[in-house]
């Protein structure tokens, strides 16, 4: 049956226990001026734009500002993690984990022993690239979080099972000035994905 190490999780340092709040921002506290309308009139014509254009992530981000519901929004954080800066990150913090799990193993009994890991919440910034158009006008940057078991075989081989947590406060960027009039609405995006290495 083997072991559980019940000490803090793995790959933790450098990480943080709580990501930072969205921004609260100004909603609707400033007037509307015809500048703003033509701005909101310009966003809308950039939602089937960036669609016909194949940037599908990128045009339901907008879309969903312009709704102006500030409910939060899925991601498909499978695709997000395919990225390869993503998917880099991603990958150095399981490495980690799996480094640091032999390092205990082989200070205990040598038997089969799982590891709790926990990356904490760290920041990823998408590279610009046509490879990455999409996301990067989507999320531009976004808070992602590790959290998992790594198991030890008594025979030395480490493997993970692991939940690839996505979390970004989209702000519209040069667009917010339509959520500080009201015409539109930040949101929380959020996603998650599962996976075995």
């Amino acid at each position: 049956m083997g072991q559980t190490d019940l000490t803090p999780p793995l790959g933790f340092g450098g990480g943080r226990a709580e990501v930072d709040p969205p921004a609260a921002g100004h909603f609707a506290e400033e007037a509307v001026r015809p500048y703003d309308l033509l701005l909101r009139a310009g966003c809308q014509a950039l939602v089937p734009l960036r669609s016909a254009l194949g940037l599908r992530r990128a045009a339901g981000a907008l879309g969903h500002y312009l709704r102006g519901t500030g409910a939060p929004y899925r991601v498909d954080a499978d695709a997000l993690l395919a990225l390869p800066a993503v998917r880099s990150a991603a990958g150095e913090q399981l490495e980690r984990w799996r480094t640091e799990a032999l390092e205990q193993w082989r200070g205990g009994p040598r038997t089969a022993a799982a590891y709790p890991a926990d990356s904490g919440w760290r920041e990823v910034t998408l590279p610009r690239g046509w490879g990455s158009a999409d996301w990067r006008l989507a999320l531009h940057a976004f808070a992602y979080r590790l959290t998992g078991t790594v198991r030890v075989a008594a025979d030395g081989t480490a493997s993970a099972d692991y939940r690839f947590a996505v979390l970004a406060s989209w702000d519209a960027g040069r667009f917010a000035r339509l959520h500080d009039v009201g015409l539109a609405k930040g949101f929380t995006m959020t996603g998650e994905a599962f996976g075995h290495v």
